[in-house]
């Protein structure tokens, strides 16, 4: 019986790929019940792949958005680059756009269905585990389990993590907060486009679709992320209610002809804020028969629309590597750390360095913060194309 600490995107995902492939395991979630709780989501091709074949495209396609195009502008509203996304970019499978508290909902209906709901345990926060040369221990607030391995998917306050690694310290804060909310709102541009906007000395903002047709007018719930170069810094906590009029100055004249942004802003059903942190690629993953997974393992700053579909991507990894390695857990669960460390790290150290919204940075610098009269007389079409392609290979590169 493998042992699922947490039961998020990426510990629901593990359960249903070591499902899908005949492994036994039990979910063990803090929380006593789901709230719909979050904002938005992206889930990139290459992770929508895994979901789609674990059946749930249908459901996914049912709440989410399916992103078809990116588009670049300055805080002027002028725009400097777009491409396509998704299956209009030639794509097998689709990106979705989707509110975290739908995702979370399609993957816990899939794995109760599939597994039965007593392979779902609320209301069981891990505090330790031990492991031998047999099975492992894992200790909860309400008991004990056994097990053949231990998996911690427990997010960005990983107890697991914390007793591997109890010096780590406190997160690495970027410089950087951010305030995220949800806003129905009429469809912008194609309905299906990422907007990233501006820069982060003046105001960034990612704007996107999570859900169509909310209403009878045929509105939709839009996310957005503002996001200011500051050096205030709060505490990691999702949950955390923000205030507008900390931030709206940022934004306060950008009045597009495609947008109001402030009128946006100040019409959202909820915000919250938080500090856009990371920690360092850590140089080890895994302890016998413990391993850990998602945010546990590798949490990045949430540029380029990729932590969740890094989790992801690792339950696919660890959960053959099970199924391959049956009688061996501690050998799949190193295996699976050699397939995954090193290239979710590039991702990490990609996300503070050279992201997609680098092509944001590029502008910005060289136009001194001005209009510009042609985007090519700013910054060629083949560098811009560079600079999206460069990051889509190092967070592509998977199995």
């Amino acid at each position: 019986m493998i042992l699922i600490a947490g039961g998020g995107i990426g510990g629901l995902t593990l359960a249903l790929e070591l499902h899908r492939l005949g492994v036994a395991c039990t979910v063990f979630e803090q929380a006593e019940v789901y709230e719909p709780v979050g904002v938005g989501i992206n889930i990139l091709p290459h992770a929508a792949r895994i979901l789609c074949e674990l059946g749930l495209e249908e459901a996914l396609a049912a709440r989410a958005v399916a992103t078809s195009e990116s588009a670049f502008f300055n805080r002027f509203g002028q725009t400097i680059y777009r491409e396509p996304l998704g299956r209009a970019a030639g794509y097998a499978w689709p990106q979705f756009s989707i509110h975290r508290a739908d995702l979370q909902e399609v993957l816990v209906a899939a794995f109760i269905a599939r597994a039965g709901a007593e392979r779902l345990q609320m209301g069981r926060r891990c505090v330790g585990v031990e492991s031998d040369s047999r099975e492992v221990t894992a200790r909860f607030e309400n008991g004990t389990e056994r097990g053949s391995a231990l998996i911690g998917c427990d997010g960005i306050h990983s107890v697991v993590r914390k007793q591997f690694y109890p010096d780590e310290g406190e997160p690495r804060y970027s410089g950087i907060n951010m305030w995220r909310g949800v806003t129905v709102h009429e469809p912008i541009l194609s309905g299906g486009t990422m907007i990233r906007a501006g820069w982060l000395a003046t105001g960034k903002m990612v704007i996107y679709p999570i859900r169509r047709d909310v209403d009878a007018r045929g509105r939709q719930l839009v996310n957005w992320v503002a996001e200011i170069e500051t050096p205030k810094h709060l505490a990691r906590d999702w949950n955390r209610r923000g205030r507008v009029d900390d931030f709206i100055g940022a934004f306060a004249d950008w009045h597009f002809d495609w947008l109001d942004v402030p009128a946006m802003i100040r019409t959202a059903e909820l915000v919250l804020e938080f500090p856009m942190v990371d920690q360092d690629p850590l140089p080890r993953w895994t302890f016998g028969r413990v391993t850990l997974l998602g945010d546990a393992a590798h949490p990045m700053v949430p540029r380029g629309s990729n932590g969740a579909g890094q989790a992801i991507l690792d339950a696919r990894g660890l959960a053959e590597f099970l199924a391959r390695f049956a009688d061996d857990v501690p050998s799949a669960l190193q295996a699976y750390e050699d397939l995954r460390r090193e290239a979710t790290a590039r991702v990490v150290l990609t996300n503070r360095s050279n992201p997609p919204d680098a092509i944001l940075r590029e502008v910005f610098l060289r136009t001194g913060d001005r209009p510009f009269e042609r985007i090519e007389a700013v910054i060629p079409q083949e560098e811009l194309v560079a600079l999206s392609d460069g990051y889509k290979r190092i967070t592509e590169a998977w199995l």
